[in-house]
């Protein structure tokens, strides 16, 4: 052990009785434990807040959509599934019809968007009858020619309608507004309710199946092809890779690009936490200086007896700095230790509850992401290595001789 962490660890954990370094070297510690602590729990909160919204949303929607770039409609649907399938990382691919239209039920009406699916291609694509709470998942005619609509949870509260209640669809997509007047209707079966937890797709949100929505709004093929990737983390990667080859004809959109708001702002969020509560890490550097400041001041001889014994500038400073350092890696590993282990308890046990009725999971989401503890635990250590500069310089320029007059 070089001398310079010798002295610095006897400075720092000093046992004389009252000792106000000892005291403030402590508070040091465990100012820095704190907020270690309270940075990787919260981020692991955020984290865990952001992988439930990610898969809420993508429960409902694709990896990547493609639109036909120079048409309204992808005319051949089974052919553009097959080329786009040729794409690496392509795994599923589903093509759908989406259009607005106003529904109606014994109770109320409104305006809705409605999207036709072939259902086993949807389900491989999205999962979607995972999110079936109540019904089945079923979109076929039944044997009067009556088609199936899946409906929202909250539209189907609105409406006030539940699994086997008829509900009517009105669209005048395709119609001659001058030659009629009235609406094209259908009139479909409700066949189940789904719920992700977002309301914009809980509230305005159906599937009917796509010969269905093909009638109902006379289309001449399908709006876009839904397709699923081995790794949504890669999906603008591959979706740039379908632009570039395939400019002429479909335009790539991935998830991230159409929901960009507000996973930006849950990133700005995320960092704006990160500045807030690393204030108290911020606390405790600024104690690291009074505790180094006193030090230097209860310690002016022996500074002066290892500066007459030969010790250089830098060696002097490197006991002030290693003390700091010390402080920082102790608490970030104590930091460390209690937020992983209130995250693990909180993963295990559900130690914290949400109300179901506000939020779409009933316990507080938490996803540890290792990188977060080790860019935390960095921060720390260098904020608590910043906090000795002041006090190194200080000792540094003790002058001899003053030092051992007094």
């Amino acid at each position: 052990m070089k001398y310079e962490w010798f002295i610095a660890r006897r400075y720092l954990l000093t046992r004389r009785k009252g000792s106000f370094i000892s005291v403030n070297g402590a508070f040091s510690i465990i100012g820095v434990t704190l907020g270690v602590a309270a940075l990787v729990i919260a981020l692991s909160v955020m984290n865990g807040f952001e992988s439930e919204v990610r898969t809420s949303i993508l429960g409902v929607t694709s990896h990547i959509t493609v639109f036909p770039r120079f048409n309204d409609y992808v005319a051949d649907p089974d052919a553009a599934m097959e080329e786009l399938k040729q794409i690496e990382g392509i795994t599923a691919a589903a093509p759908f019809i989406y259009y607005k239209a106003a529904i109606s039920s014994s109770e109320a009406g409104d305006g809705i968007v409605v999207r036709g699916i072939d259902t086993k291609l949807e389900d491989e694509v999205t999962g979607l009858e995972e999110k079936i709470f109540s019904g089945v998942y079923n979109l076929e005619p039944d044997s009067e020619g009556v088609g199936g609509i899946i409906l929202g949870r909250t539209l189907a509260a609105r409406l006030d309608v539940v699994p086997g209640d008829a509900v009517v669809l009105f669209s005048m997509r395709g119609e001659d507004l001058k030659k009629r007047t009235q609406p094209r209707v259908k009139r479909f079966e409700v066949r189940a309710l789904f719920e992700v937890g977002m309301y914009q797709y809980d509230d305005a949100m159906s599937y009917i199946s796509i010969a269905d929505a093909a009638d109902l709004f006379k289309t001449a093929g399908v709006t876009g092809i839904h397709l699923r990737t081995d790794d949504f983390y890669r999906a603008d990667e591959i979706a740039d890779d379908i632009n570039r080859r395939m400019a002429d004809k479909y335009d790539a959109v991935d998830w991230k690009l159409m929901n960009k708001n507000f996973f930006s702002w849950m990133q700005l969020e995320k960092m704006m936490m990160f500045v807030a509560l690393s204030l108290i890490i911020a606390v405790a550097a600024f104690n690291i200086i009074s505790t180094l400041v006193m030090i230097v001041m209860e310690k002016r001889q022996e500074i002066g007896i290892l500066k007459t014994m030969g010790s250089v500038p830098h060696s002097i400073a490197r006991i002030f700095m290693s003390i700091g350092v010390t402080v920082g890696i102790i608490g970030c590993l104590s930091g460390w230790i209690i937020g992983y282990l209130i995250c693990w308890l909180q993963i295990k046990f559900d130690l914290i509850g949400l109300p179901p009725d506000i939020y779409f999971f009933d316990s507080l989401p938490v996803e540890i992401r290792w990188f977060d503890f080790l860019w935390v635990g960095l921060a720390a250590i260098v904020l608590c290595f910043l906090a000795t500069i002041y006090p190194a310089r200080r000792a540094v320029s003790l002058a001899v001789v003053e030092v051992l007059r007094r």
